[in-house]
């Protein structure tokens, strides 16, 4: 019998240590002065932005698939916008939740990452694009090492465009979007390729068929686009 017991406090305790480990989903900002430090989690995915969208500023951003190991997140790093030597690389973060906000030691120092107001939406997830409309036609995207991905939760948004086996990063947007009766609206909060973008809305149609996400309008340079995304599976 106390064999028994013992089995099920290690049982359950292991159980209740992954389950504690695990960074819950959503979006976080700590600010700095103008800066705004925004972390995505979705999909055991995560990623860090810094960006001053009152003056136009991105400043970088970098993340990768995490795995919770008790007090600590570990990330495989596979972009960075500031470093390419850190990709591949793994960092290890220490963190602790506190009242849903996360408290997360970067650069020797902790900061509070305030947890922002959830706001599901039907397209939250980790997203690859996996075809694109050329002349008319749809033409499908190999999966190679070179990837564009977008992150969505609670009304975020980040697309980042990387090829983390040759230690490439090659460009990156988000800010706020909203999904409703098949209509996908975009404001640009932060774009490193182009800061004129900031503060853009952009309308497109939106919809979900057969578990994929099928975005057509226009981009933030006037263009007719219609992709098509697949949910990313991290590694």
């Amino acid at each position: 019998m106390r064999n028994y017991i013992l089995f099920l406090f290690l049982f359950f305790g292991t159980i209740f240590s992954k389950v504690y480990a695990q960074l819950p989903d959503g979006a976080y900002m700590y600010h700095d002065g103008l800066c705004k430090n925004l972390i995505l989690i979705k999909d055991q995915y995560i990623s860090f932005i810094c960006f001053d969208n009152s003056n136009k500023r991105f400043h970088y951003t970098w993340g990768g698939p995490i795995e919770g190991q008790n007090q600590n997140v570990n990330v495989l790093v596979e972009y960075n916008s500031q470093d390419s030597t850190a990709i591949g690389k793994n960092v290890l973060l220490p963190y602790r939740i506190q009242n849903d906000s996360l408290r997360l030691k970067t650069a020797d120092t902790y900061h509070l990452y305030v947890k922002q107001k959830s706001r599901p939406q039907a397209l939250d997830a980790l997203w690859r694009i996996t075809s694109r409309q050329q002349e008319g036609k749809m033409h499908d995207i190999p999966e190679t090492d070179r990837k564009t991905i977008k992150i969505l939760v609670d009304g975020y948004f980040q697309w980042i465009a990387i090829n983390p086996a040759q230690k490439g990063f090659y460009g990156t947007g988000g800010g706020d979007y909203q999904y409703d009766h098949n209509r996908y609206v975009e404001k640009i909060q932060f774009f490193s390729r182009d800061n004129n973008r900031v503060g853009q809305v952009l309308n497109f149609e939106g919809a979900i068929v057969n578990g994929a996400w099928h975005h057509k309008g226009k981009s933030s340079k006037g263009d007719d686009i219609y992709e098509i995304w697949s949910k990313e599976i991290t590694k």
